[in-house]
């Protein structure tokens, strides 16, 4: 295992990126927005959607009877719209199954449609502030250059769950998502600048290649260009549906932006059925499509 120093990661930390308004809060709600929204989006893009998203859905119950289509045209311009669905999936369950009220153990929060292992240990140590380890990808990251190896999930869950501190858990793992992001990133590290430089195993044998992060366990990989993709198609035909039309079958391929494209048609009435299959446009009863 790691011989990580807690003190000099949570001194360095103190203080970093306080105004980070999930930061802020102990509602396992505000969190789990939090949470799905920083998923594959930078936290700059993230801040102004969060505040607006909560004054929209104040709370769990809010979310679930304003129904899943509010929720997919609040999501605009966050990506992976799929989030959105999962989001109001969990507010349904919370509010007909727990009246309410969030479950604080793993495996309840687990349950939740939508919430993995990364988010449900998310929601008990921010929220509920319980010894429990997150490992995405900025954390992956410091776990596996500290190890100076590659890291299955198995052994980079275990490894952070070893860390935690006793009653240290919500400072803890927000020093360590702030460590891999500014300090341990994937391109350029400030090695100088970390406070754990001396346990670091790679740095130790000169920052060799390949770098034990790649690969490793919560590390996300490179995605596919967007610019004229499938995804690229499809996200043009949700935001079409988000400004409230009702879309004909003969209406898909423009909202596409797939007019001069051959296979245009056959690509668009792919994206539609994509877009159903995710809970995301329902088909009606002559053909057309719309927000749930």
């Amino acid at each position: 295992m790691i011989d990580l120093a807690v003190d000099p990661v949570l001194v360095w930390a103190s203080g970093r990126r306080d105004d980070l308004p999930w930061r802020r809060t102990r509602d396992p709600w505000a969190v789990l927005v939090s949470e799905l929204m920083l998923q594959q989006t930078q936290v700059a893009r993230v801040v102004p959607r969060f505040h607006r998203f909560l004054e929209r859905f104040p709370t769990v119950v809010a979310c679930a009877e304003a129904g899943v289509g509010a929720v997919v045209e609040e999501w605009a311009g966050l990506g992976y719209n799929r989030r959105a669905v999962n989001l109001h999936r969990a507010a349904v369950v919370v509010v007909e199954e727990h009246d309410g009220v969030f479950p604080d153990e793993l495996a309840g929060l687990l349950a939740l449609p939508g919430v993995g292992p990364y988010t449900a240990r998310a929601v008990l140590a921010f929220a509920f502030e319980r010894r429990a380890a997150v490992v995405d990808t900025n954390v992956g990251r410091v776990l596996a250059r500290q190890m100076g190896q590659r890291l299955t999930p198995a052994l980079a869950q275990r490894i952070a769950d070893s860390l935690v501190p006793e009653d240290r858990s919500w400072a803890w793992n927000q020093a360590m998502l702030d460590l891999g992001a500014l300090v341990c990133t994937k391109r350029s590290p400030t090695c100088d600048d970390c406070p754990v430089r001396s346990s670091c195993a790679w740095v130790a044998a000169g920052s060799p290649s390949p770098d034990p992060a790649i690969g490793s366990a919560g590390v996300s990989a490179g995605q596919s260009r967007f610019e004229g993709s499938f995804r690229q198609g499809r996200a043009r035909l949700l935001d079409r549906l988000r400004s409230g039309v009702v879309l004909e079958p003969a209406d898909l391929t423009a909202a596409c932006g797939w007019i001069d494209r051959v296979d245009g048609e056959a690509e668009a009435r792919r994206a539609a059925a994509s877009l159903v299959r995710d809970g995301l446009a329902v088909t009606c009863a002559d053909g057309s499509l719309r927000l749930p």
